[in-house]
């Protein structure tokens, strides 16, 4: 097979001269290019490409060809990737010396807005990278949520809760890349307040792989040990216990003050007959007149 990257989708495209450039509307420009001449893009939301997938890519790249073609924008002699990195490296990887290319003219900003973009409708961002093309978007183009979700077809509480993400300690964010954690425990993990119990909780998922509904039971179960209510000043106890006792001798039968807090809690008051409980309603409603 010959060491270019033409592919079966893209024949048409250099069926009558494999050299020849393609003018196209817009100035856009089809054509096979060199990948010496080609460099990725610093900017490129995409970190992380896992090794696996690149092989299986460029296996299917030596049978098949590029199908695609990458994206450039001519840049002095080379020609950096506006969107298709994973395809450079795979076909590199493949052995090709040529790849099916379209070349537009783009200034920095516009390639960086479609780079992100195409990352994000092609759905091979982890977690913590699609969270970062998010907040890059919006920063860089003084984007709001609601204009960002409209301008990718999202819903606003995708966009939401992808950012919250990036409230995580790095460690976390970290385990979620490696792909340790799923976006799901992310999620979970952010119901604790940062600091030493969020993270001792993450290390334990990933060193006893929990599941993510694990995590958040044991999430809520942080939450609810922390509303729990303080124990009241001795001060404030001496209070009631004066009450206590004189509602006690004022209604003849056992009271009790529970306190949920300074301002609320539940008075009971005890009684142990009909008779009892009529007593101390003609008692109660006496006060009350009077």
């Amino acid at each position: 097979m010959a060491k270019h990257g033409l592919g079966r989708g893209v024949d048409s495209l250099f069926a009558a001269n494999p050299g020849k450039i393609e003018k196209k509307e817009g100035g856009e420009e089809a054509k096979l290019l060199k990948i010496s001449l080609i460099q990725a893009n610093p900017s490129q939301p995409r970190k992380r490409f896992s090794d696996e997938e690149l092989k299986e890519l460029s296996e299917s790249i030596k049978q098949f060809g590029v199908i695609q073609p990458l994206l450039v924008k001519k840049q002095g002699p080379i020609y950096e990737i506006i969107a298709g990195e994973r395809r450079f490296r795979a076909a590199k990887l493949a052995g090709l010396t040529e790849v099916p290319v379209l070349v537009r003219s783009y200034d920095e900003k516009l390639s960086r807005e479609v780079s992100i973009i195409e990352n994000i409708q092609r759905e091979d961002l982890n977690a913590v990278e699609e969270a970062l093309a998010y907040q890059s978007l919006i920063s860089e183009y003084d984007l709001s949520q609601e204009e960002l979700a409209e301008r990718l077809s999202k819903k606003r509480t995708t966009i939401t809760n992808s950012l919250r993400l990036l409230k995580l300690e790095e460690e976390i964010l970290n385990y979620i890349r490696e792909g340790k954690l799923k976006e799901g425990h992310g999620r979970a993990l952010l119901a604790i307040p940062e600091g030493k119990k969020r993270l001792a909780l993450a290390r334990e998922c990933v060193e006893k792989k929990l599941s993510v509904r694990e995590v958040e039971k044991r999430s809520q179960e942080q939450t609810v040990q922390k509303k729990k209510k303080k124990p009241l000043s001795g001060q404030l106890s001496s209070i009631f216990k004066d009450l206590e006792e004189k509602m006690r001798e004022n209604l003849g039968t056992k009271v009790k003050i529970i306190p949920k807090n300074e301002n609320k809690g539940k008075l009971e008051i005890e009684y142990y007959s009909q008779e009892d409980l009529e007593r101390i309603y003609v008692l109660l409603e006496g006060k009350a007149k009077g």
